[in-house]
Formats: C-alpha cells, sequence, structure tokens
C-alpha cells in the first residue's frame, strides 16, 4: 500500500497520465471515424488521403509557432485551453453533420481547426511530465513507457470499441466522444495540478521577443547533434508511417470491408505495442539505447510485407501483432532522451520545434499515399512502402550520432548546456 504522503506526491502525475489517456482514447475514435466517414461517403482513397493532410498539417505549424507560446502561456494553462478549444472544433463536426449539413471542404476546414491547438496542448504535457516525475520520485524511462502504454491501451481498447460504435451508431456517436474526452482531460488538469505546482515555469520572463524565443529553440537542436539527427529521422520514418497509416483504412474497406476489420487492425497494432512497452517500463533504464531503438525499427517494418499478399484477417492481425513489438519502445526512448537533454526553460521551444519538424512530412506522406493506391493498386502500394521503411530503419546502424544516446544525461550537464 502507497504511504499518503507518497500518493500525494503523485497524484499530479497520475493525473497527467490519467488526462492523456482520455484524450488519446477520443482521438483512436476520431481516427477511425474521419476516414471511414470520407471513404463511405465518397469512396475516394485520395480525398481520404487529402483529409489526412488537413489533418497532419496543423501540427507542423502549431509546433513551429505554439512551442514559445506554450513556454510565454504556461504549460498548465496551454494544455487547458488547448483541451476546450479541440473540444468545441471536434463536435462541430457532428453537430453540423445532423443540423446544416456537412460539407467536405467545411470537414476539411474543421478538422484542421481542431488539430491546431493539439500540438501545443501535447507539447504542455510533455513539458510538465519531468518535473511531476521527480516530483514523484520515479525514474523518467519509466513514467515515459507507462505514459506510452496508456496510448498503445488506448488503441488496443478503443479501436476496436470505435469500430463497433460506428456500425452501430454510426460515425457521428464516435466524434461526440471524441469532443468529450477532451473536456475531461482538461478538468483532470484543472482540478489535480495546481496552478502553483507549475508557477515556476508559468512566471518566467520571455527571453526578448517571440521571433528570438523561436531561434532559441532552432538553435538548441542545431547545436545538439544528437536531438538533430534524431529529428531528421523520425521526421524521415513519419513520412512513411503517415502512407502506412493512410493505406491501413483503405485497406480494411477493400479487402475486410468493416469498420470493425478496422478496429480489429488498429487493435492488435496496439497490442504488440503494449507488451513491448511493458517490458521497457521494466527493464528500459538497463537496456542500451541505441540497439533497441534501431532493432525495434526493422521489427515494424518486417511484418508489413505480408499484407502485400492480401492474407485472411488473422494473419493481417498477427502481423499487426508483431509490428506493435517494434513500435512499442520508440517513443519512449525518444521522449526520454528529448526530456534528459533539454533544460525546462526551453522545453516548450525545443519541443515544439521537434514535433513540427518531426511532422512536417506526415501530410505529404497521408496525400501522397491516397494517390499511390489508385495509381499502383494495393498491394504493391503497401509492398513497396514496407520495403522502403526496413531500408530506412537499416541505413540507421551507420550513423555515428546516434552512440550517444546511451550516455544519460543529468540535470547539471543540461544546465551546462545553456550555459554553453
Amino acid at each position: 500500500m502507497i504511504p499518503a504522503s507518497d500518493a500525494r506526491a503523485r497524484l499530479p502525475l497520475f493525473a497527467l497520465l490519467a488526462a492523456n489517456a482520455v484524450s488519446m482514447l477520443g482521438n483512436v475514435f476520431a481516427l477511425i471515424a474521419i476516414p471511414w466517414y470520407v471513404l463511405e461517403t465518397t469512396g475516394s482513397a485520395s480525398q481520404a488521403g487529402l483529409t489526412g493532410f488537413a489533418a497532419a498539417l496543423p501540427f507542423i505549424i502549431a509546433g513551429v509557432f505554439g512551442g514559445a507560446l506554450v513556454d510565454r502561456f504556461g504549460f498548465r494553462r496551454m494544455s487547458i485551453v488547448s483541451d476546450i478549444i479541440s473540444s468545441v472544433a471536434v463536435a462541430a463536426i457532428p453537430l453540423m453533420a445532423v443540423t446544416v449539413g456537412l460539407e467536405f471542404w467545411q470537414l476539411l476546414v474543421l478538422v484542421f481547426i481542431g488539430g491546431l491547438l493539439d500540438t501545443p496542448g501535447t507539447t504542455a504535457r510533455m513539458s510538465l511530465l519531468p518535473d511531476l516525475t521527480e516530483r514523484a520520485g520515479m525514474k523518467l524511462e519509466r513514467v515515459n513507457a507507462i505514459e506510452q502504454l496508456i496510448q498503445r491501451a488506448s488503441y488496443l481498447l478503443g479501436a476496436p470499441v470505435a469500430g463497433l460504435i460506428i456500425a452501430g451508431a454510426g460515425v457521428d456517436a464516435a466524434l461526440w466522444i471524441d469532443a468529450a474526452s477532451f473536456l475531461v482531460s482538461a478538468a483532470l488538469i484543472v482540478v489535480c495540478i495546481p496552478a502553483s505546482m507549475a508557477r515556476q515555469h508559468e512566471d518566467r520572463p520571455a527571453s526578448g521577443g517571440y521571433r528570438n524565443d523561436l531561434r532559441v529553440g532552432f538553435d538548441f537542436i542545431r547545436r545538439d547533434s544528437l536531438i538533430l539527427c534524431l529529428v531528421i529521422q523520425v521526421s524521415l520514418m513519419n513520412f512513411i508511417d503517415a502512407m502506412i497509416g493512410l493505406i491501413i483504412p483503405v485497406y480494411a474497406v477493400e479487402v475486410y470491408g468493416s469498420a470493425a476489420s478496422l478496429g480489429l487492425m488498429l487493435a492488435a497494432h496496439g497490442a504488440g505495442a503494449v507488451v513491448t512497452t511493458l517490458l521497457f517500463a521494466a527493464v528500459g533504464h538497463r537496456v542500451p539505447r541505441r540497439n533497441l531503438y534501431i532493432a525495434s525499427f526493422v521489427l515494424a517494418g518486417v511484418p508489413l510485407i505480408s499484407l502485400a499478399f492480401m492474407p485472411v484477417l488473422a494473419l493481417t492481425l498477427a502481423a499487426l501483432v508483431v509490428r506493435g513489438f517494434g513500435a512499442g519502445p520508440l517513443n519512449p526512448i525518444l521522449m526520454t532522451v528529448n526530456q534528459e537533454r533539454v533544460p525546462p526553460e526551453l522545453r516548450g521551444r525545443v519541443f515544439g520545434v521537434i514535433t513540427s519538424i518531426a511532422w512536417l512530412a506526415i501530410p505529404i506522406g497521408r496525400l501522397l499515399a491516397g494517390y499511390l493506391v489508385e495509381w499502383a493498386g494495393l498491394p504493391l502500394a503497401i509492398g513497396g512502402v514496407a520495403v522502403i521503411y526496413i531500408l530506412a530503419a537499416l541505413s540507421m546502424f551507420r550513423v555515428s550520432a546516434l552512440r550517444e544516446m546511451d550516455v544519460r544525461v543529468g540535470a547539471a550537464a543540461r544546465a551546462g548546456t545553456v550555459s554553453a
């Protein structure tokens, strides 16, 4: 049994993790509902890709300009405001659909608005995480793994439930749940994380103008060879993953023909990721990061080749479970490295820039994937993308900067980096 004092110290951290869990669960519903709505109403893979482009583009814009806003506005306040505005934007989609009607261009606008503050909100919660982890007396690797475990579990539980809800109650019901999840997330932050706990960051003076704030974030990344390397690599892999993420819903429609199948496919990937995320939570602080990082990318790519042969659903689910095994450790490793190397006063700006660059290629990947499927056909599209993914992962063994991943950086070293 946890002593009362320890429970009080850990409550803000647990509330933050719970807020992320609720928000992610709602996003899983939207991830399935929106492309399914487009495919159901238009039957066009290219329009589904255009919708994915509209959903991803705000992450880039908000990442570049929102990071400095997070540092100025405060981690806690930014998280709350972001959730409230995102809830309103998502709720407008089903509300318009049942009242005045929803045109395709209107859907694109609402999807864009819904994602515009999502990145600053995520950046704000990620920036709060190291301080709340230290307050709770827990290891950063373990907490990052738990945070990712929650996200994976959201896919595991939320994806099949979303598929069933869409099949039984329609797309609008799934979007209402997504809108409500943002409000619950905001409420958890308001109630369980006092303003005084975040004041040390919220009261920090601005550093010489908004433009200078942006420059500081870019300069920090440019000077840190490991973070710069990771940003470039993750951007490339996100581009390929974005294509896969668009192809999978089309695959479910054309091969298996039901939203429930898509939910099971996403859940299978989530189930595999949960297993390896749990393992990382237990022993991740003892494992060489570089080797695990590269091997995880390779393992995430290899099973995709089997999908080119259009197997029965059970075999597809098994392949996606194995792909999930590879995906599990990746985000906890990246989050831990970034949190170790970036000082608190720069987190909003640096994390925002990292997010925007990492997402830079995602809209293009989603857009191109729709046209690739229509031009090359589904088997060739998924097979070709899988081969490119594996080759990109194997090339990481030749990148010397990644050896720095195994160097643990403490608070003193971070302070020295800032002084330099």
